[in-house]
């Protein structure tokens, strides 16, 4: 794994800067040396490795846009895309527990926490002293989940939550769960929910093909008494999850082309290895087709995230801009990961080589912030002004 030879053929490296080129290659090194060594041993075995948290809180993958003086790294988002990428280029299920950790429980701790939720938990959220989820989605709500049935009723100094969220990653072991849930009138509220709190349980999800590696569960709530100061006072409504999605789909979008980095540079390397009819594949036409094609998509996709980058750093970048991204980067990594599994025949469906699990792994991120199809009418609804959703 360490010949890995990163895709450049727009020599983007030249417009990042020499900083974000060093928390870059950073991250990419403890992927080979750390990450990748063990990843394809938890897959195999559908566990998370939870020995590699404390060298991601030490990078400063757990909320790395979060200021300093709260715990986090203060870096800006092109140094937090750059981190995601190479992230999930060993991973998309270890992606994700970085994602959920910084964009979905910090974030909104962050931008909507009251001073003192920001004091207890975001330096223990940042250090990984604290793991964290994020509920949302529910057993018959994800793409819609304004229609959410959890809820809670007041009761005195605190609240009762009822309710259940599903296809909750980090779920099985976090401390905290950033729970979305409907007010007594009827208004989305974010809670924050500690593990130990009675009638709160965590159910792991088994029998996965995809995130093998990422631990997946419900959130079951059964009369949890919560206390009022665990409310997030700064937002009410679905403004609260939503502007969380944004961060991580924002986040997904450069870790996806990660994954299909990945594949590409594993099927070039392997094309001019293997030998057939007397020379290497990478001669024979059609190998050289599948080739140029991954290296032109991921080239697009690096562009389109160099440039969101840029905007989200200004604030400009609005949500249908981060859907465009998340859409088109997931798909050209799902394509590029099937391409280049053909490239390898038989060898890329083991686990000699990562392309297999990222394709399975990519089948899950190609639904999740907001599947293919949604983000598709969240483009649609942005340029024609008509909402197809209702």
């Amino acid at each position: 794994m360490g010949q890995y030879t990163a895709p450049d053929y727009y020599l983007l490296d030249e417009l990042i800067g020499e900083e974000h080129l060093l928390i870059r290659d950073s991250v990419r090194q403890w992927v080979n040396t750390e990450l990748m060594p063990v990843i394809e041993y938890h897959a195999q075995r559908a566990e998370f490795p939870k020995q590699l948290l404390p060298g991601m809180a030490q990078l400063g993958l757990f909320g790395p846009t979060i200021p300093e003086n709260y715990g986090g790294a203060g870096l800006d988002y092109l140094a937090y895309g750059l981190m995601m990428q190479e992230l999930e280029r060993g991973d998309s299920g270890i992606r994700s527990t970085a994602s959920v950790q910084g964009s979905l429980v910090m974030y909104p701790i962050y931008a909507y926490g009251s001073e003192e939720q920001k004091q207890r938990y975001l330096r223990k959220l940042a250090s990984g002293e604290l793991m964290g989820c994020f509920g949302l989605t529910e057993p018959n709500h994800g793409s819609d989940p304004g229609s959410m049935l959890t809820r809670f009723e007041d009761d005195g100094d605190a609240v009762l939550l009822n309710g259940s969220k599903m296809w909750i990653s980090n779920a099985p072991f976090a401390d905290i769960a950033m729970v979305w849930a409907k007010n007594p009138e009827g208004k989305v509220q974010g809670l924050i929910v500690e593990r130990g709190m009675e009638g709160f349980t965590t159910p792991e999800t088994h029998n996965k093909w995809s995130l093998r590696a990422s631990a997946t569960g419900e959130l079951v709530f059964d009369n949890v008494r919560v206390p009022k100061s665990n409310i997030l006072p700064g937002v009410t409504g679905m403004r609260g999850p939503l502007s969380c999605l944004n961060q991580a789909r924002y986040g997904i979008a450069w870790g996806a082309l990660g994954a299909a980095m990945d594949c590409y540079d594993t099927a070039l390397r392997y094309a001019g290895e293997r030998k057939q009819f007397g020379k290497p594949i990478a001669g024979f036409q059609l190998q050289q087709k599948k080739l140029a094609e991954m290296v032109t998509e991921i080239t697009k996709g690096q562009l389109l995230v160099w440039r969101l980058a840029q905007l989200k750093n200004e604030d400009r970048a609005t949500p249908a801009q981060i859907s465009m991204a998340k859409r088109n980067n997931v798909v050209t990594a799902l394509h590029v990961a099937r391409e280049a599994r053909q490239v390898l025949g038989a060898m890329g469906i083991t686990s000699e080589y990562p392309i297999m699990r990222h394709m399975m792994n990519l089948e899950s991120v190609v639904t999740y912030e907001g599947t293919h199809d949604v983000h598709l009418l969240i483009t649609g609804m942005d340029i024609t002004g008509i909402n197809a959703f209702n």
